[in-house]
């Protein structure tokens, strides 16, 4: 019979956040983890400038879309922020630019444990992107773990 060791506290927890109910979600847990283990905590939020054609019509470029990116990746980390600081968890806050899937995976190097939400991404988005959460736990470094918001 094989001796089940004791799964190793995480001590690096990278937490990503796009602001979405999933990520807001994920986030909740992954702090509470990270309060239970007394783990670091990074709060990321990616720029995605692929979707600024997307999700902002051809009218703009993603240069001239960049600052309404960043504003929703600050506001986005400052959610997650302020969750942490009523749980009394401190965290680092990182805000890049690219596209989320690659920035996470490579990222994932230097964390025990990523959190995220699923981003629920549907439709023609979905097709040619693919899902973030599903690249991520395919390729990334270390253990993921990915949570879905309650749904009534």
């Amino acid at each position: 019979m094989e001796i089940v060791r004791p799964m190793k506290p995480f001590e690096k927890i990278l937490i990503t956040t796009d602001g979405s109910d999933d990520a807001k979600a994920a986030a909740i847990q992954g702090l509470a983890l990270a309060k239970l283990m007394d783990a670091e905590v990074t709060v990321m939020s990616i720029m995605d400038i692929s979707s600024a054609y997307f999700n902002r019509g051809a009218r703009l470029t993603a240069m001239a879309s960049l600052p309404y990116l960043e504003d929703e990746a600050n506001l986005a980390i400052e959610q997650v922020s302020k969750e942490a600081k009523a749980m009394g968890v401190a965290v680092k806050k990182v805000i890049g630019r690219g596209v989320p899937a690659d920035e996470i995976i490579k990222a994932s190097n230097d964390y025990d444990l990523i959190v995220m939400g699923t981003l629920g991404r549907t439709g023609l988005s979905h097709l040619l992107m693919g899902s973030v959460a599903e690249k991520v736990v395919r390729f990334a470094s270390c253990p993921v773990l990915v949570i879905r918001a309650h749904r009534e």
